[in-house]
């Protein structure tokens, strides 16, 4: 790359974060949050705040108070990152990703922190957790929307709230309850998505799950092996005979199940004894590719009915796949989608692309937090945890572009992707924009970039292998 190359990011960078200059107000703060920025994108080892501005040569307090009391409105910085998303990656095919992640925290003072479940850590542990929106279409990946979630023991304790500033208005929520806001500000921003993938956590809340409905939504979520419906749609009385309207006694309420319909049972009852299962043959599907070989997972799928609406009555047909891993048989996913393969118009193959597509937001927590610093806070409360995280996204938004130019421009810059499978998908590492970012006149003159080898991701591809014939035996499977 040519030196004019590395001046243009430069002044790309300036362009990039001037679409923000509505959402800061005076010199000062876009000046700060371009400080930030940099930091953020440089080789420093800790990025927080205190080593960005001595980096920068600037007042550590300077920093500090413009992400814990300065006058800015970082929801709107949101609401614009998000319209930049709707705007420049647009796609028919464009997937929504919901997950959560957690950071380990110390001492009981940071906003929100709690002896919760870590990602991080692998276990119970004190930390805080934010549930984040995701995106992805083709070899793009960023992170759309990131909330704070605040435990009930911190939403109840008036005292904690006042010190940590947490807003009035907010009140205890669950994190599908998080997730669903999350959707619904994304589509007033115009960001517009093919389908929704989420883990169990999300997929057994028939909240959730009637909400993203609602919104005329499409998705492919895990769920629990206890999520309870019918693989044949039960009768409904809609309403009362007329020998029913005639007895006496406390009326009954309809629309209602019939007397005589079976009751809903869990999905891994269904998988093991119901005739709409065991009639089946397990059909290898081959999700991805590895490193070490593909990645094959056993499928079988029916249509499904579950509970929906306040009223619990199946309504809309959907499918649900049992994934059985061919190296453990004991490993089983449960997927349902709210699409019908008999009359959306959508493919086995299609909805299993959607259901294995979580790694991408996996992905995001992995760059965010490796190389620009998405877990290195040291604010204690509620605007400043919510800034820090914003400013995160925006930072790895440039660097999702910059990356996506580079590949652009010069096919053999490139990160190839060695599991991609038949779709050729390429993974979304920021190695090389790295390198190409921190030439720039930053914060420090090392690369740490220099020696990363790129880290390859999986695509969307999920093919049916030959017939389903022998041919399997002579691949190298994978668990995944």
């Amino acid at each position: 790359m040519e030196v004019k190359d590395i001046k243009a990011i430069g002044r790309k960078l300036k362009m990039f974060l001037s679409q923000f200059d509505d959402c800061l107000g005076r010199s000062e703060p876009r000046s700060n949050l371009e400080t930030i920025v940099r930091g953020q994108l440089s080789d420093l080892e800790r990025k927080s705040l205190e080593p960005i501005a001595l980096a920068a040569g600037v007042p550590p307090r300077t920093l500090q108070d413009f992400i814990a009391s300065g006058n800015w409105d970082h929801e709107r910085m949101c609401d614009q990152l998000q319209r930049t998303v709707a705007t420049e990656h647009s796609h028919c095919r464009s997937i929504g990703l919901i997950d959560e992640s957690g950071n380990p925290k110390k001492g009981k003072d940071t906003c929100g922190v709690y002896r919760q479940w870590c990602g991080n850590t692998g276990k119970v542990d004190n930390c805080v957790v934010g549930v984040h929106l995701g995106y992805t279409v083709d070899d793009f990946q960023c992170l759309l929307d990131s909330d704070l979630f605040l435990p009930k023991e911190w939403a109840e304790d008036m005292a904690r709230r006042r010190k940590t500033k947490v807003p009035e208005d907010v009140v205890f929520r669950t994190k599908p309850q998080i997730a669903l806001s999350q959707v619904k500000r994304a589509l007033g921003n115009g960001v517009r998505f093919w389908s929704f993938t989420f883990d169990e956590l999300y997929g057994r809340s028939r909240s959730f799950l009637d909400g993203l409905t609602e919104l005329g939504q499409d998705f492919v979520g895990e769920i629990p092996c206890d999520f309870v419906g019918w693989t044949q749609k039960p009768k409904i009385l809609i309403k009362p005979t007329f020998a029913q309207i005639r007895k006496k006694g406390r009326k009954r309420h309809f629309p209602r199940l019939s007397r005589k319909s079976l009751p809903a049972c869990e999905v891994r009852n269904l998988a093991k004894y119901s005739p709409a299962f065991t009639g089946q043959d397990w059909e290898p599907y081959r999700i991805k590719d590895g490193e070490k070989g593909p990645i094959v997972w056993e499928v079988k799928s029916v249509p499904f009915y579950r509970k929906e609406g306040a009223d619990g009555l199946p309504k809309q047909t959907h499918t649900l796949i049992v994934a059985r891993n061919v190296l453990n048989p004991k490993k089983i996913k449960y997927f349902l989608a709210n699409q019908s393969l008999q009359s959306s118009g959508m493919t086995l193959n299609n909805l299993l692309s959607i259901a294995f597509s979580r790694w991408p937001i996996e992905r995001c927590f992995e760059i965010g937090k490796r190389d620009l610093g998405m877990d290195h806070f040291e604010m204690r409360q509620w605007p400043g945890i919510h800034r820090h995280f914003y400013i995160s996204q925006l930072t790895q938004l440039f660097c999702g572009q910059v990356q996506q130019s580079l590949r652009e421009k010069n096919s053999t810059g490139t990160v190839s992707d060695r599991r991609a499978g038949s779709s050729g998908r390429q993974c979304m590492d920021y190695s090389s924009a790295s390198e190409t970012i921190s030439a720039i006149p930053l914060l420090s003159k090392n690369n740490r970039y220099d020696n990363l080898s790129p880290k390859s991701q999986s695509g969307f591809a999920c093919v049916p292998l030959e017939n389903g014939n022998k041919k399997t035996e002579s691949l190298r499977y994978r668990c995944q």
